[in-house]
Protein backbone atom coordinates (compact mmCIF):
# COMPACT_ATOMS: atom_id res chain seq x y z
CA UNK A 1 0.00 0.00 0.00
CA UNK A 2 1.51 3.36 -1.13
CA UNK A 3 0.75 6.59 1.12
CA UNK A 4 -0.20 8.98 -1.76
CA UNK A 5 -2.14 11.38 0.64
CA UNK A 6 -0.06 13.08 3.00
CA UNK A 7 3.39 12.59 3.76
CA UNK A 8 3.08 9.74 6.56
CA UNK A 9 2.15 6.13 5.43
CA UNK A 10 2.22 2.78 4.89
CA UNK A 11 4.22 1.82 2.05
CA UNK A 12 5.37 -1.44 -0.10
CA UNK A 13 8.60 -3.32 1.94
CA UNK A 14 10.26 -4.08 -1.60
CA UNK A 15 9.45 -0.89 -4.09
CA UNK A 16 9.62 -2.35 -7.68
CA UNK A 17 9.09 -0.56 -11.02
CA UNK A 18 5.69 0.69 -11.02
CA UNK A 19 5.43 0.57 -7.51
CA UNK A 20 7.66 3.43 -6.51
CA UNK A 21 6.82 5.48 -2.69
CA UNK A 22 6.49 8.76 -3.29
CA UNK A 23 9.18 11.49 -2.83
CA UNK A 24 11.48 10.99 0.34
CA UNK A 25 10.96 13.71 2.48
CA UNK A 26 12.08 14.23 6.09
CA UNK A 27 8.68 13.67 7.15
CA UNK A 28 8.40 10.79 5.26
CA UNK A 29 11.43 9.59 6.68
CA UNK A 30 10.00 9.90 10.33
CA UNK A 31 6.78 8.58 9.98
CA UNK A 32 6.47 6.59 7.20
CA UNK A 33 6.38 2.54 7.84
CA UNK A 34 6.13 -1.46 6.17
CA UNK A 35 4.67 -4.24 7.57
CA UNK A 36 7.23 -7.13 6.92
CA UNK A 37 6.17 -9.66 9.37
CA UNK A 38 9.22 -12.11 9.16
CA UNK A 39 11.08 -9.29 11.07
CA UNK A 40 8.39 -9.00 13.93
CA UNK A 41 8.22 -12.37 14.33
CA UNK A 42 11.79 -13.19 14.69
CA UNK A 43 12.17 -9.76 16.93
CA UNK A 44 9.22 -11.02 19.16
CA UNK A 45 10.94 -14.61 19.17
CA UNK A 46 14.14 -14.04 20.41
CA UNK A 47 12.96 -10.52 22.41
CA UNK A 48 10.39 -13.10 24.26
CA UNK A 49 13.02 -15.56 25.13
CA UNK A 50 15.05 -13.60 26.66
CA UNK A 51 12.23 -11.88 28.48
CA UNK A 52 11.32 -14.96 29.77
CA UNK A 53 15.08 -15.85 31.08
CA UNK A 54 15.04 -12.45 32.68
CA UNK A 55 11.86 -13.55 34.57
CA UNK A 56 13.22 -17.12 34.99
CA UNK A 57 16.18 -15.43 36.81
CA UNK A 58 14.48 -13.17 39.13
CA UNK A 59 12.09 -16.02 40.43
CA UNK A 60 14.91 -17.71 42.23
CA UNK A 61 16.29 -14.47 43.67
CA UNK A 62 18.82 -13.37 41.21
CA UNK A 63 19.55 -10.25 39.79
CA UNK A 64 20.34 -9.09 36.24
CA UNK A 65 21.23 -6.00 35.00
CA UNK A 66 18.15 -3.43 33.77
CA UNK A 67 21.02 -2.05 31.26
CA UNK A 68 21.73 -5.19 29.54
CA UNK A 69 17.82 -5.61 28.99
CA UNK A 70 17.64 -2.58 27.57
CA UNK A 71 20.56 -2.62 25.29
CA UNK A 72 18.86 -6.05 23.57
CA UNK A 73 15.25 -5.61 23.63
CA UNK A 74 15.02 -1.56 22.91
CA UNK A 75 18.56 -0.69 21.19
CA UNK A 76 19.03 -4.44 19.74
CA UNK A 77 15.54 -5.70 18.64
CA UNK A 78 14.65 -1.98 18.14
CA UNK A 79 17.66 -0.92 15.58
CA UNK A 80 16.68 -3.95 14.00
CA UNK A 81 12.74 -3.02 13.77
CA UNK A 82 13.83 -0.01 12.76
CA UNK A 83 15.64 -0.84 10.04
CA UNK A 84 13.36 -3.80 8.52
CA UNK A 85 9.79 -1.68 9.25
CA UNK A 86 10.68 2.03 8.91
CA UNK A 87 10.90 4.35 5.74
CA UNK A 88 14.63 2.96 5.63
CA UNK A 89 13.03 -0.30 4.59
CA UNK A 90 10.38 1.48 2.37
CA UNK A 91 12.98 3.06 0.44
CA UNK A 92 16.40 0.49 0.54
CA UNK A 93 15.54 -0.48 -3.00
CA UNK A 94 14.88 2.99 -4.16
CA UNK A 95 17.86 5.21 -2.95
CA UNK A 96 21.16 3.44 -2.78
CA UNK A 97 21.95 5.77 0.32
CA UNK A 98 19.04 5.39 2.32
CA UNK A 99 19.94 1.55 1.63
CA UNK A 100 23.12 2.33 3.05
CA UNK A 101 22.05 3.40 6.50
CA UNK A 102 20.26 0.15 6.64
CA UNK A 103 23.21 -1.68 6.23
CA UNK A 104 24.72 0.50 8.51
CA UNK A 105 22.20 -0.03 10.89
CA UNK A 106 21.95 -3.59 11.01
CA UNK A 107 25.60 -4.84 10.22
CA UNK A 108 27.12 -2.39 13.73
CA UNK A 109 24.41 -0.96 15.40
CA UNK A 110 22.62 -3.81 15.78
CA UNK A 111 25.32 -6.30 17.25
CA UNK A 112 26.96 -4.42 18.84
CA UNK A 113 23.87 -3.67 21.19
CA UNK A 114 22.35 -7.34 20.72
CA UNK A 115 26.18 -8.28 22.28
CA UNK A 116 25.81 -5.85 25.08
CA UNK A 117 22.54 -7.73 26.36
CA UNK A 118 24.54 -10.56 27.16
CA UNK A 119 22.48 -12.96 25.69
CA UNK A 120 24.12 -16.07 25.95
CA UNK A 121 25.43 -14.95 29.48
CA UNK A 122 21.63 -15.43 30.47
CA UNK A 123 20.87 -18.62 28.33
CA UNK A 124 24.01 -20.10 30.55
CA UNK A 125 22.07 -19.08 33.60
CA UNK A 126 18.61 -20.57 32.88
CA UNK A 127 18.76 -23.69 30.50
CA UNK A 128 18.52 -26.97 32.08
CA UNK A 129 21.82 -28.31 32.87
CA UNK A 130 21.41 -31.07 29.12
CA UNK A 131 21.22 -27.69 27.19
CA UNK A 132 23.71 -26.12 29.03
CA UNK A 133 25.97 -28.27 28.66
CA UNK A 134 25.85 -28.79 24.71
CA UNK A 135 25.29 -24.61 24.93
CA UNK A 136 28.97 -25.05 26.77
CA UNK A 137 30.47 -27.65 23.90
CA UNK A 138 29.32 -25.59 20.91
CA UNK A 139 30.78 -22.20 22.07
CA UNK A 140 34.38 -23.88 23.66
CA UNK A 141 34.38 -25.81 19.78
CA UNK A 142 37.02 -26.17 17.47
CA UNK A 143 34.31 -24.14 14.91
CA UNK A 144 33.51 -21.33 17.28
CA UNK A 145 37.30 -21.03 18.11
CA UNK A 146 37.79 -20.44 14.41
CA UNK A 147 34.53 -18.25 13.41
CA UNK A 148 35.10 -15.86 16.08
CA UNK A 149 39.01 -15.11 15.88
CA UNK A 150 39.58 -12.17 14.88
CA UNK A 151 41.37 -12.57 11.90
CA UNK A 152 39.11 -14.69 10.31
CA UNK A 153 35.84 -12.40 11.55
CA UNK A 154 37.31 -9.51 10.81
CA UNK A 155 37.66 -10.96 7.25
CA UNK A 156 34.44 -11.42 6.87
CA UNK A 157 33.19 -8.31 7.98
CA UNK A 158 35.22 -6.53 5.48
CA UNK A 159 34.62 -8.75 2.69
CA UNK A 160 31.20 -8.58 2.82
CA UNK A 161 30.35 -5.19 1.86
CA UNK A 162 33.15 -5.47 -1.12
CA UNK A 163 31.71 -8.80 -2.31
CA UNK A 164 28.24 -7.18 -1.78
CA UNK A 165 28.66 -4.14 -3.83
CA UNK A 166 30.85 -5.05 -6.75
CA UNK A 167 29.32 -8.22 -7.73
CA UNK A 168 25.82 -8.99 -9.61
CA UNK A 169 25.08 -10.29 -5.78
CA UNK A 170 23.51 -6.34 -5.34
CA UNK A 171 21.20 -6.28 -8.22
CA UNK A 172 20.29 -9.63 -7.05
CA UNK A 173 19.01 -8.55 -3.56
CA UNK A 174 17.29 -5.81 -5.24
CA UNK A 175 15.12 -7.87 -7.54
CA UNK A 176 14.75 -11.25 -5.31
CA UNK A 177 12.49 -10.80 -2.55
CA UNK A 178 14.06 -13.21 -0.24
CA UNK A 179 17.46 -12.56 -1.04
CA UNK A 180 16.60 -8.96 -0.08
CA UNK A 181 15.70 -10.26 3.31
CA UNK A 182 18.25 -13.27 3.60
CA UNK A 183 20.82 -9.87 2.85
CA UNK A 184 19.33 -8.59 6.05
CA UNK A 185 19.86 -11.59 7.98
CA UNK A 186 23.60 -11.82 6.50
CA UNK A 187 24.06 -8.40 7.94
CA UNK A 188 23.46 -9.29 11.37
CA UNK A 189 24.64 -12.18 11.74
CA UNK A 190 28.08 -11.33 10.10
CA UNK A 191 28.19 -8.11 12.82
CA UNK A 192 27.49 -10.25 15.51
CA UNK A 193 30.61 -12.75 14.24
CA UNK A 194 32.80 -9.80 14.33
CA UNK A 195 31.31 -7.27 17.23
CA UNK A 196 30.33 -10.13 20.36
CA UNK A 197 34.08 -11.51 20.80
CA UNK A 198 35.19 -8.54 20.69
CA UNK A 199 33.00 -6.50 23.35
CA UNK A 200 33.66 -9.79 25.45
CA UNK A 201 30.54 -9.68 27.56
CA UNK A 202 29.47 -13.09 26.78
CA UNK A 203 31.71 -16.30 27.54
CA UNK A 204 32.96 -17.53 24.31
CA UNK A 205 36.16 -17.53 23.24
CA UNK A 206 37.86 -14.05 22.58
CA UNK A 207 41.62 -12.84 21.93
CA UNK A 208 43.61 -10.39 24.30
CA UNK A 209 42.67 -7.04 24.57
CA UNK A 210 45.51 -5.74 22.67
CA UNK A 211 44.37 -8.53 19.60
CA UNK A 212 41.15 -6.88 19.65
CA UNK A 213 42.55 -3.74 19.91
CA UNK A 214 44.82 -4.35 16.72
CA UNK A 215 41.70 -5.85 15.22
CA UNK A 216 39.35 -3.11 15.07
CA UNK A 217 42.14 -0.85 14.25
CA UNK A 218 43.22 -3.18 10.99
CA UNK A 219 39.40 -2.72 10.13
CA UNK A 220 39.04 0.75 10.17
CA UNK A 221 40.57 1.46 6.55
CA UNK A 222 38.60 -0.63 4.61
CA UNK A 223 35.35 0.93 4.86
CA UNK A 224 36.97 4.44 4.22
CA UNK A 225 38.25 2.73 0.97
CA UNK A 226 34.81 1.07 0.02
CA UNK A 227 33.38 4.47 0.97
CA UNK A 228 35.91 6.25 -1.75
CA UNK A 229 35.78 3.60 -4.05
CA UNK A 230 31.60 3.90 -4.34
CA UNK A 231 31.85 7.72 -4.49
CA UNK A 232 34.42 7.82 -7.29
CA UNK A 233 33.03 5.33 -9.28
CA UNK A 234 31.65 6.52 -12.69
CA UNK A 235 29.15 3.21 -12.82
CA UNK A 236 26.00 2.97 -11.07
CA UNK A 237 25.88 0.13 -8.99
CA UNK A 238 22.98 -1.89 -10.17
CA UNK A 239 22.12 0.40 -12.88
CA UNK A 240 19.97 -1.59 -14.66
CA UNK A 241 18.03 -1.69 -11.51
CA UNK A 242 17.68 2.10 -10.72
CA UNK A 243 17.23 2.29 -14.28
CA UNK A 244 13.88 0.33 -14.75
CA UNK A 245 12.82 1.30 -11.18
CA UNK A 246 11.81 4.82 -12.95
CA UNK A 247 11.95 6.92 -10.26
CA UNK A 248 11.26 10.50 -11.26
CA UNK A 249 12.14 12.62 -7.87
CA UNK A 250 15.32 12.83 -6.45
CA UNK A 251 19.18 13.12 -7.04
CA UNK A 252 20.38 10.72 -9.85
CA UNK A 253 21.09 7.62 -9.31
CA UNK A 254 24.90 8.40 -9.41
CA UNK A 255 24.66 11.83 -7.38
CA UNK A 256 23.09 9.49 -4.79
CA UNK A 257 25.26 6.56 -5.24
CA UNK A 258 28.06 9.33 -4.21
CA UNK A 259 26.16 10.15 -1.05
CA UNK A 260 25.72 6.76 -0.35
CA UNK A 261 29.41 6.55 -0.30
CA UNK A 262 30.09 8.59 1.82
CA UNK A 263 27.52 7.58 4.73
CA UNK A 264 29.64 4.09 4.61
CA UNK A 265 33.13 5.59 4.96
CA UNK A 266 32.12 8.29 7.35
CA UNK A 267 29.76 6.11 9.81
CA UNK A 268 32.06 3.39 9.43
CA UNK A 269 34.92 5.27 11.00
CA UNK A 270 32.88 6.67 13.69
CA UNK A 271 31.43 3.77 14.96
CA UNK A 272 34.70 1.64 14.55
CA UNK A 273 36.39 4.09 16.63
CA UNK A 274 33.66 4.32 19.04
CA UNK A 275 34.04 0.86 19.39
CA UNK A 276 38.03 0.94 19.56
CA UNK A 277 37.51 3.78 22.31
CA UNK A 278 35.30 1.23 24.61
CA UNK A 279 37.76 -1.78 23.73
CA UNK A 280 40.45 0.86 25.46
CA UNK A 281 38.15 1.46 28.30
CA UNK A 282 37.53 -2.44 28.82
CA UNK A 283 41.16 -3.09 28.75
CA UNK A 284 42.35 -0.38 31.22
CA UNK A 285 39.59 -1.65 33.72
CA UNK A 286 40.38 -4.86 33.29
CA UNK A 287 44.04 -4.05 33.99
CA UNK A 288 42.87 -2.33 37.20
CA UNK A 289 40.68 -5.43 38.13
CA UNK A 290 44.02 -7.47 37.69
CA UNK A 291 46.32 -5.59 39.45
CA UNK A 292 43.70 -5.65 42.69
CA UNK A 293 43.49 -9.09 41.88
CA UNK A 294 47.27 -9.42 41.92
CA UNK A 295 47.21 -7.31 45.00
CA UNK A 296 45.39 -9.27 47.02
CA UNK A 297 46.94 -12.55 46.16
CA UNK A 298 50.24 -11.39 47.28
CA UNK A 299 48.52 -10.47 50.51
CA UNK A 300 47.25 -13.64 51.23
CA UNK A 301 50.61 -15.01 50.39
CA UNK A 302 52.58 -12.45 52.73
CA UNK A 303 50.28 -13.29 55.69
CA UNK A 304 50.25 -17.17 55.06
CA UNK A 305 54.04 -16.54 55.11
CA UNK A 306 54.47 -14.35 58.10
CA UNK A 307 52.00 -17.40 59.73
CA UNK A 308 54.69 -20.08 58.63
CA UNK A 309 57.51 -17.72 60.37
CA UNK A 310 55.65 -17.40 63.26
CA UNK A 311 54.68 -20.96 63.78
CA UNK A 312 58.07 -22.41 62.99
CA UNK A 313 59.60 -19.72 65.61
CA UNK A 314 56.90 -20.71 68.14
CA UNK A 315 58.28 -24.80 67.45
CA UNK A 316 62.17 -23.48 67.77
CA UNK A 317 61.13 -21.91 71.25
CA UNK A 318 59.23 -24.95 72.33
CA UNK A 319 61.88 -27.18 71.17
CA UNK A 320 64.55 -25.32 72.93
CA UNK A 321 62.64 -25.27 76.36
CA UNK A 322 62.28 -28.56 76.14
CA UNK A 323 66.06 -29.37 75.10
CA UNK A 324 67.01 -26.93 78.32
CA UNK A 325 65.35 -28.72 81.08
CA UNK A 326 66.64 -31.91 80.07
CA UNK A 327 69.98 -30.64 80.16
CA UNK A 328 69.64 -29.15 83.81
CA UNK A 329 68.87 -33.02 84.48
CA UNK A 330 71.59 -34.32 82.88
CA UNK A 331 73.89 -31.94 84.76
CA UNK A 332 72.10 -32.87 88.47
CA UNK A 333 72.85 -36.64 87.48
CA UNK A 334 75.86 -36.51 87.09
CA UNK A 335 77.45 -34.36 90.29
CA UNK A 336 78.92 -36.30 92.97
CA UNK A 337 75.84 -36.68 96.23
CA UNK A 338 76.89 -36.21 99.80
CA UNK A 339 76.00 -39.28 102.10
CA UNK A 340 74.19 -36.39 104.73
CA UNK A 341 72.00 -35.60 101.94
CA UNK A 342 70.75 -38.86 101.19
CA UNK A 343 66.79 -39.61 102.98
CA UNK A 344 67.90 -42.14 105.77
CA UNK A 345 71.59 -41.63 106.41
CA UNK A 346 71.23 -40.41 110.12
CA UNK A 347 69.48 -43.31 111.50
CA UNK A 348 71.09 -45.69 109.45
CA UNK A 349 74.53 -44.21 111.14
CA UNK A 350 73.15 -44.45 114.39
CA UNK A 351 71.98 -47.91 113.80
CA UNK A 352 75.46 -48.87 112.92
CA UNK A 353 77.06 -47.17 115.45
CA UNK A 354 75.37 -48.96 118.11
CA UNK A 355 75.56 -52.55 117.08
CA UNK A 356 79.85 -51.98 117.07
CA UNK A 357 79.17 -50.86 120.66
CA UNK A 358 77.44 -54.04 121.78
CA UNK A 359 79.77 -55.95 120.02
CA UNK A 360 82.73 -54.55 122.05
CA UNK A 361 80.95 -55.04 125.31
CA UNK A 362 80.92 -52.14 128.10
CA UNK A 363 84.24 -49.47 127.93
CA UNK A 364 86.11 -49.70 130.71
CA UNK A 365 86.35 -46.24 133.16
CA UNK A 366 89.05 -43.60 133.49
CA UNK A 367 90.48 -44.52 137.06
CA UNK A 368 89.41 -41.02 137.93
CA UNK A 369 85.72 -42.28 137.27
CA UNK A 370 86.53 -45.57 139.52
CA UNK A 371 87.63 -43.85 142.25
Amino acid sequence: MSGSAGDAGVFLAHATPGNVPPELTPIRLLTGWVFEPIPILVAMLFGGLYLYGVHKLRARGDSWSRWRSFSFLGLGLGTFLLATESALAAYDTVLLSVHMVQHMVLAMITPIFLALGAPITLALRTLPIKWRNRLNALLHSRYAKVVTFPAFAGFLFVLNPFALYFTPWYELTLRNTFMHDMNHVHFVIIGCMWFWPLLGLDPMPRASHPMRLLAVFATLPFHAWLGIAIMSSSNVLAGDWYNDLGRDWGASPLSDQGTAGGILWGSGDIIGLLVFLVLFVQWARASEREAVREDRRLDRLELIEAGRKAREERLAREAAEAGGGAEQGLEDAGKPVSKSTLPGDSAQTEEADSAVRVARGPEPRPAAAAE
